[in-house]
């Protein structure tokens, strides 16, 4: 009986400490959030709207499409190329999509569409084109015709890759060749016609440079089907 009285008397003299602490507590609280608050509400309304602002991340690298192996980005990177998927022994390669696999760093072969089984850490998928027609857009671009007259003109090519052995070695970049060829070839051809013609004239200015780009992108395993001048302003 003694013990049980001491031990009560312990635990009440040990609550009334804490019980006279816990208000005191409570109060810093209050005040901690209040400043907290204080904090918070002195932003200014740009900032934030830097803070609800969903953040958004841009691959410099961009593309034409999208998908498992596409290409992701800005209209105005079209020319990077595909990633190529790692090799884990089997792959599906999609429809109208080609793979060049290396082996030990030399070419091997070309995989069409379809189920392929591979040699992990010895065959490697070194470069992925796509063999659907593809539209490059021409950005505008200064020209002189033969009257001396400055113009500025765009247009957008059609390209379809033929030979993927020959895009993948014939050229470094084989999309971003043809742009730059495509660029130049009509500054050419523009240089050759006065104004009044190249408007009359356009159907004919897209035949020349679609065979004029034909004769250098055969290496590269490309075919320009065809090239249509979008905007041309004096």
């Amino acid at each position: 009986m003694g013990a049980r009285l001491l031990l009560l008397a312990s635990q009440r003299a040990l609550r009334g400490p804490a019980q006279q602490l816990l208000p005191s507590l409570c109060h810093g609280l209050q005040l901690e959030l209040g400043s907290l608050n204080q904090q918070a509400s002195a932003i200014t309304p740009a900032g934030s709207a830097l803070l609800t602002q969903p953040r958004t991340f841009t691959s410099s690298a961009p593309s034409l499409y999208n998908g498992r192996f596409g290409r992701e980005g800005t209209p105005s990177s079209y020319y990077a190329p595909i990633r190529a998927p790692t090799n884990y022994g089997i792959r599906v390669v999609p429809e109208k999509t080609a793979f060049v696999v290396e082996r030990f760093g030399k070419f091997s072969r070309v995989l069409d569409a379809g189920l392929h089984f591979l040699v992990p850490l010895v065959d490697k998928i070194a470069y992925v084109h796509t063999l659907k027609e593809m539209a490059i857009p021409i950005s505008h671009q200064t020209a002189i015709t033969k009257d001396n007259v400055t113009i500025t003109i765009d247009g957008v090519l059609y390209v379809k890759v033929m030979d993927p052995v020959r895009a993948s070695y014939g050229v470094d970049n084989a999309l971003y060749a043809v742009g730059q060829l495509a660029q130049t070839t009509m500054r050419s051809e523009l240089g050759k016609i006065t104004l009044d013609k190249t408007f009359e004239e356009r159907e004919a200015l897209n035949l020349a440079i679609v065979a004029s780009i034909n004769g250098a992108a055969e290496a590269w395993g490309l075919t320009c089907l065809r090239y249509e001048i979008k905007d041309i302003t004096p």
